[in-house]
């Protein structure tokens, strides 16, 4: 993570009306394969004061902010902490991703506690995520070639497997290249992801290659399918209790607005 982006970004940049339970990096960044000129994705949690939940007047539950920061664009969107464990229980690799990234701007023991909590909101449903969502890439893919848009099909279907295997969130294509590449033979991913980092960030794709990987799309979107059939991963969230006494605690520890 650049040094650039420390807590101190959130005051000077995004000065946040409300507590901040994390904020994190997402994006290219935490994938593994920014360009150049790749912006920076922070996702975040904040905590709406109780007055703002049940009073007349209710608080927002998400905030959006973009910026340029020292020639860097960055863009902050936060959930408050209710919307966000809602997302938790369903079948949402994005917020899962979100919580457990590495690349962390803003933290505090409750973030902490809820990445613990939320181990049991992992299911075998979180594949449909990903299956759906490394189809929409791949059509996006289709519409306007980029070496970005075929990274990103294959971070999400290898993190997709990875999920089903192990129950754990890996968003970082380097690190699953090196776990799986010698089972699923994948030794095209870091001159890709090569390409991509020192390259600018919508390099273009060249058509000569595009056969290759859609074979590769659907060889790895089945592999995906028979470790979703494979898993042992429950079929519904065990959690929701804890969920449901971590947000009241933080309701209680932030009354009012300051």
């Amino acid at each position: 993570m650049s040094a650039i982006l420390d807590s101190s970004i959130i005051e000077s940049v995004f000065p946040h009306p409300y507590r901040l339970l994390f904020v994190t990096i997402s994006g290219a960044h935490l994938y593994g394969f920014p360009s150049p000129d790749s912006d920076y994705d922070l996702r975040g949690v904040h905590i709406l004061p109780a007055a703002e939940v049940v009073g007349l007047d209710s608080g927002p539950e998400t905030i959006e902010n973009s910026a340029i920061h020292e020639g860097m664009e960055i863009d902050l969107v936060a959930h408050d902490a209710k919307k966000f464990f809602l997302l938790l229980l369903k079948k949402n690799g994005y917020v899962l991703e979100q919580l457990h990234s590495p690349l962390i701007v803003r933290t505090s023991p409750e973030h902490e506690e809820l990445k613990s909590i939320a181990r049991g909101c992992v299911t075998r449903h979180h594949s449909y995520h990903y299956l759906h969502f490394a189809s929409g890439q791949w059509h996006l893919l289709e519409k306007k070639p980029t070496v970005k848009a075929l990274l990103y099909v294959y971070r999400v279907l290898l993190t997709g497997i990875h999920l089903m295997q192990s129950g754990e969130i890996e968003a970082n294509l380097v690190k699953l290249h090196a776990r799986f590449n010698h089972f699923l033979k994948l030794p095209y991913i870091p001159e890709l992801i090569h390409r991509k980092t020192t390259a600018r960030e919508k390099s273009p794709l060249p058509k000569s290659e595009f056969a290759f990987h859609q074979k590769e799309f659907t060889r790895l979107h089945s592999a995906l399918e028979l470790a979703a059939q494979s898993t042992t991963l429950p079929d519904q969230p065990s959690t929701r209790p804890q969920l449901h006494d971590l947000l009241l605690r933080l309701r209680l520890k932030n009354p009012s607005s300051t």
